[in-house]
């Protein structure tokens, strides 16, 4: 039975931990699990998990202050009335099913309950097939490209 709502402080804990064990050998990550915790608790960002009993297998964070941000363009990506959605991830043998529209939905309804006018959502040009479940959900208005890390990221907008 799948449960959809935002994470509790056990259920990041969780998720961080699979992180940093997929990725033993990067401890950037252990800096990151205490940044991302620390905001979700200063509620900069909320994150949203898909849990298959207790356990998170997928993830959506909207990010509230672009100080949690690390990109060149944050000001056009989060403010006073916009934030922006990122970390879509959702294991593997989950895919496909569903569970990302669902924390997206929820996500958005969140979003309007805080005044929030518009959510921007970044993509990989390259990563043509999510660019169309974005443009699908809505997200259609270009505001900005950068070049990160040598990928072209695109970052669309939709007024909810």
């Amino acid at each position: 039975m799948f449960q959809y709502g935002k994470a509790s402080l056990e259920d990041l804990e969780k998720i961080w931990n699979k992180d940093i064990q997929n990725n033993i050998n990067d401890k950037r990550y252990i800096k990151w699990k205490e940044e991302f915790i620390n905001a979700n608790k200063n509620k900069d960002i909320i994150t949203f998990v898909v849990l298959d009993n207790d356990d998170p297998i997928g993830q959506i964070s909207l990010i509230l202050n672009k100080k949690n941000l690390n990109v060149s363009c944050k000001d056009l990506l989060c403010g006073p009335n916009i934030a922006n959605m990122a970390t879509f991830r959702i294991e593997k043998q989950y895919e496909n099913q569903g569970h990302i529209s669902k924390l997206v939905k929820i996500a958005e309804d969140y979003a309007k309950k805080l005044n929030i006018k518009y959510l921007t959502i970044g993509v990989e040009a390259k990563e043509s097939r999510t660019l169309s479940i974005y443009l699908h959900w809505g997200y259609t208005n270009f505001v900005t490209s950068i070049i990160d890390d040598g990928e072209l990221i695109l970052f669309y907008q939709k007024e909810i």
